[in-house]
């Protein structure tokens, strides 16, 4: 199943070997082709970010794993009120 099969709309770039995939604020997704990897969260002890990872040949699984990071940032990073006039 997709990210677009789960009703979550992206927007993909590519250049110096890379895919990347702009999920929405806060979350990328990067593949090589070996894997994707995504920012899950943030180390407060060592002030730095922390990746996810999954290989690329289970785009399935990966995209399932995305859409729950997608959800708990919807959850606890709601897109503010002036950025959703507009959107339909």
């Amino acid at each position: 199943m997709t990210l677009a099969d789960q009703g979550i709309g992206v927007d993909v770039h590519d250049g110096y070997g890379l895919a990347v995939v702009s999920v929405r604020a806060g979350l990328l997704v990067w593949c090589n082709g070996d894997r994707f990897w995504w920012g899950s969260g943030w180390e407060e002890r060592r002030k730095r970010p922390v990746y996810s990872w999954h290989p690329a040949c289970e785009p399935d699984r990966a995209a399932r794993r995305i859409a729950f990071r997608y959800r708990d940032l919807r959850a606890t990073h709601p897109v503010p009120a002036v950025l959703q006039q507009g959107r339909h």
